[in-house]
Formats: structure tokens, sequence, C-alpha cells
């Protein structure tokens, strides 16, 4: 059966036929789960991951495959479990993007969707590993937009895709050593294969679809006939007694034990100065988990995590919006329990039974095998400080600030701007760090009105702030920490550079409107037409007592040559100390400085 394009109608049946190919295989592709961690619900995952795209290309149907893709997408997003389940909601996410727009897809356009969705999946996951799902989809696609270009047949072009699947999860276990000490093949990996095989079962009329028209009402499960001919799958290496790949695999192996998934619904409006930064986020997950995966999707964020500390991870996300579809599942015992359901139903050898899928909590059910303690855990820490430029934010919140209020010179948070920032924090002990003189007093009013225990650490600039920042050791007592954080802070420079407003004569500088000023700690020790020269006179000021570090904070007002140029300078004029220039993107002061 030839098929030069598609709609939204046969999309959706292809979907159903992939479907039900997969929920056959379910107990299969179980058996062979291993990575990231032997918990045996790989398909299970995929399978219920699956079920939801489909409901919701039932709830709305369309003859437009770009509308009928969309629909897909979203269903399988907020119906996505597991690692390799979120993989697939974003393989079809991606597909959904290339499709968007056209009513109906040719081979060309449907081999570039697949190209898209691979492309997607590997920016969503946060450390793509290879020998798994990504690489049959990556491989699988690549080979497609190559096809394409040779037949228009969809049909034909879909049978290739398959093959090429087959053939590159053969490979995954000489790609991943735990596929290959086990000895099976990936099983998300088998997974998308099945669902491949029923694309191309149902565009090759293998198997039929019931016609109910649009609307479309074919259930899975119920309308997709059994493959006439079906195609052999990849035959993964099994162990001679059929038992399940996770009997090979310590329990104790599994390093992070709580698997996690929960959606973050967005307020319309966070507090003033917050911002859902997603790279700061993955990196505080990954502080003590992995298999990291965060969406943002329309106003939601999903967020996928093994975590050691689930308690963290429920409170590092509260600021950001409600918690919805909290679902954590203890892997350790889902493993003891596999391996315990494989000891009392071991079948005689040669049998071959394979073994029942495990229980896996469905959406909105409760927290199960995490202490209630631990999931209403309160950090002992939390800081919240004040900045301005994108950069210089970004630069406090990869260095653990919890929070970062915009402000500055020219536009000071208020008192309810900190009071709604501490509110947002479950920690014992806050810190704020203002970095401005003008913030100080709002920032202890803000302390004192609060109610909780917030210490302010007194910050006139960024460089203090980021100095105090970096002393921080949430090892520490909070006694300990302010210390550290007070001496760090008046232990630094810190010199700014800027423009001046209007004419004026201080410290025996006579200044004119435009020149540009050097500030030393409040003070003006240099002032010129020149940006270079008042830079290096302020930097000789502030190295007049020596300095082991100088960190450069570029804002706006400081090109490339300009800050090369004084690079050069300092290295050849003070080749002691140590440069570090950074982006701070701050608005009024071409550079901030700091010496330390």
């Amino acid at each position: 059966m030839s098929r030069r394009s598609l709609d939204g109608k046969a999309f959706a049946e292809m979907v159903f036929a992939g479907a039900e190919a997969l929920e056959r295989n379910v107990e299969q592709i179980n058996a062979l789960n291993v990575f990231p961690v032997p918990d045996g619900d790989t398909g299970t995952n995929m399978n219920l991951t699956m079920r939801s795209g489909v409901q919701e290309l039932r709830n709305r149907p369309s003859l437009s495959l770009g509308t009928a893709a969309e629909a897909l997408s979203k269903g399988l997003l907020m119906g996505a479990r597991g690692n390799s389940g979120v993989i697939l909601s974003q393989l079809f996410r991606g597909f959904a993007r290339g499709a968007a727009g056209h009513d109906e897809l040719n081979a060309v356009q449907f081999a570039a969707a697949l190209q898209q969705g691979v492309d997607t999946a590997y920016q969503s996951v946060v450390k793509p590993v290879e020998g798994t799902i990504l690489t049959v989809a990556r491989e699988a696609a690549r080979h497609a937009v190559s096809i394409a270009r040779r037949t228009p047949d969809i049909a034909a072009l879909m049978r290739e895709v398959v093959a090429k699947a087959r053939e590159t999860l053969l490979k995954t276990p000489d790609m991943l050593p735990i596929l290959k000490q086990v000895g099976v093949v990936d099983s998300g990996g088998q997974g998308l294969v099945h669902i491949y095989e029923g694309f191309a079962a149902y565009l090759s009329g293998d198997v039929i679809v019931e016609d109910a028209g649009i609307p479309l009402e074919v259930p899975v499960g119920a309308a997709v006939a059994a493959p006439a001919r079906p195609a052999p799958a990849a035959a993964p290496a099994r162990r001679a007694d059929s038992a399940p790949a996770q009997s090979r695999i310590e329990t104790e192996s599994i390093e992070f034990p709580y698997d996690m998934e929960f959606f973050i619904r967005r307020p319309k409006k966070l507090p003033a100065g917050m911002r859902f930064d997603r790279e700061w986020f993955i990196r505080a997950l990954e502080k003590d988990g992995d298999s990291v995966i965060v969406i943002e999707d329309d106003g939601m964020i999903k967020v996928h995590v093994h975590s050691r500390r689930p308690g963290d991870v429920l409170n590092l996300a509260l600021p950001y919006g409600e918690l919805v579809d909290i679902r954590i599942l203890n892997m350790r015992e889902q493993h003891r329990e596999l391996l315990e359901q494989e000891d009392q139903a071991a079948p005689p050898a040669g049998d071959g039974t394979n073994l029942a899928a495990p229980e896996v909590l469905t959406g909105g059910a409760p927290v199960r095998d995490v202490p209630p303690e631990q999931v209403h855990e309160i950090a002992p820490y939390g800081i919240i400080a004040v900045a301005t430029g994108e950069g210089i934010s970004d630069i406090f919140l990869r260095h653990e600030a919890d929070i970062v209020l915009s402000g500055g010179q020219t536009m000071n948070p208020s008192t309810e701007d900190f009071l709604q920032a501490i509110a947002s924090l479950s920690a014992e002990r806050i810190y704020l760090l203002p970095n401005n003189g003008n913030i100080i007093l709002t920032a202890q009013q803000a302390a004192e009105m609060s109610g909780r225990a917030v210490t302010v650490i007194p910050t006139r600039s960024i460089p203090q702030g980021l100095a105090a920042l970096l002393a921080f050791n949430e090892a520490e007592t909070a006694e300990r920490n302010e210390e550290r954080m007070r001496g760090a802070a008046e232990s630094v420079r810190s010199g700014e550079v800027t423009l001046a407003v209007r004419d004026s004569t201080i410290n025996g500088f006579t200044i004119r409107e435009g020149d540009y000023i050097g500030i030393m700690d409040k003070e003006i020790v240099a002032a010129s037409g020149s940006l270079q020269e008042t830079c290096r006179a302020l930097l000789a000021k502030m190295l007049e007592d020596g300095g082991e570090l100088v960190t450069l904070l570029t804002g706006e007002g400081a090109d490339e040559a300009e800050t090369a140029a004084l690079s050069d300078w300092l290295k050849e004029t003070y080749p002691d100390a140590e440069l570090e220039v950074l982006d701070g993107g701050q608005p009024l002061y071409p550079y901030l400085i700091a010496v330390e």
C-alpha cells in the first residue's frame, strides 16, 4: 500500500496502531529495564504515556495533521511517566513543532518532523546517554531524512525507519556497558521500535484501524487489529532461564532511589525580581540527583528527577508555583518487589514466563514510600540577593542564591518585595544580600517585619555580595556563616566606572558631563573623557595595597575591544594578579570591579 501524504485522521489512526503495538509488549519491555535504574517499569511508563496521548487525540480530533500532532504532544506531556515516557513525549513534541501549520505531510516533511522530534528530545535531556531510546530515535530519524529524498511513499519510508531502529537497537549493548553486562538491549529503545512497527504496519495496510470518522472514537487496545503479517521485532539477548534483567542488578546500586515527577503550575506573576531560570534549576537538581529533565510548556513546568532527597526537590520547586500531579516512587523498593516476585513465581527451567508489570502510581495519587517529615522538610538555609543585569543575576543564581531580586542604584526593591521573597522560601535561616548601600535599611526593615530568622549581610556593592555568597558554607552554623560572609564582604575592594551626569569638581577632579568617573568604595578616584584611562587609573588605585584576584564585570557600554585592551594592560602591569572577566550585563556601569 502506497501513501504519499498523511492527514490528521490518518495520523491519529497511525498513532493508535503504534500505541497498540506498544501495549502488547509492555511486559517484555519491563523485563529488559536495567537503565538508568533496574526498576522494571519502562514498558508500563511508556504505555501510560501513550495512553494519555491517545486520549487527547480522541478528545481533540482534527483532519489537520498539525492540529492532531499538537493534541498528541499535549497529551503525552501531561501523562509522561519515567525517563523513557518523558523522552517519548519530547520526541512527539518536536514532531508537532515540525508539523505545525500543515494539514498534511509528505514524505520529506514527515522525515523532517521526525528529525525535529529528536532535536527537541536531546535538548530536553540534561545529560543524554548513548545506547538508549535517544540513540534509536536519532539514527532512525537521520535515516528517514536520507530516504525521503529518494521515495515519496511514506509507508516505504516508515518501513525503512523501522529497519534502522531495529538495527540501532541491537547495537545498544555495545554503547552502554550495563546493557552488555546484563545481556539485553535498551528497554526504552525497544519500546520505541514497537511503536514504529505499529506505525509501519498501519501505513502499509497490514493492520486496519476501524474508521469512526471525525470525531475519532477509536480507543487504544480495542480498534486496532493484530497485524496480518507481523514484522519480527529486534530480538534482545536474554538469559537462558528468561529471568528479568533486573535480577542481575544489586538493589544497592540504585544511587538515587526516589523517582520523582510533578508539574509546577506557574502563577500569572511571580514575586518581584523572581524568574524561573531553567539552567540554574537543573544544576540545583543535579546536586543530589540524576536523570534530570525539565520542560517548560504553556504555563506548566514538567520536572523529572531521580533524587536522594525528595523533600529538597519539592522545596526547590515551591517558590515557582503550585505543585500538581506529584508522583514519587522508591525505586529500591520496586527492585526488591521485582526480585521477590521472581523468587515466588520462578517458573521451571525453560518455562520462559515473563514478570508481571510492577505497580505504578497514576497522576494525583498519594505520595508513596517517602516519610512525611521528609516531604515537608525545611532547608537549613536560603539566600536572597539583589542585582541588576541578567548576567549578574545569573552569576548569583549559579553560586547558590535562591532568589535574585531586581534592583540597583536607580531601582531599589521595596520592603514588600523582600517580604514576598522571604515568604516564598522554606528555610530555617535566610540571608539577605542587599548589594547596595541604599537598600540595606529596606532589607533590615523587611527582616524585622518577616517574623522569620532573617540575617542581613550589609553588602554595599555587587562585588561585596559575590564575595559574601562565595564564603557561605551550608555545613557551618548560622552564626559562623554570618561571620564568614561579613568578613568576606569587608575584605573586597569595590570599584565602579560610570558616566558623569553633570559638570562638577570633586576630590580635586574637574569633571564634565559625559566624562567617565572611577569610584572606589564610594569615593571618586579617577575621571577622564576616556573609558580606558579611567579604568586603568581606578585599577591602579585599587591595587595599591596589592591583590591576588581582579574580577571585571562587564556591563552596558563595555565593548569587547575595550575589555580586551584593559585585560592586556592589567596582565602586563600586574602579572601577579589573577584576572577573571564575567558578563554582568548591568546598566549604567560599563565595569564593576572587585579586588581581593
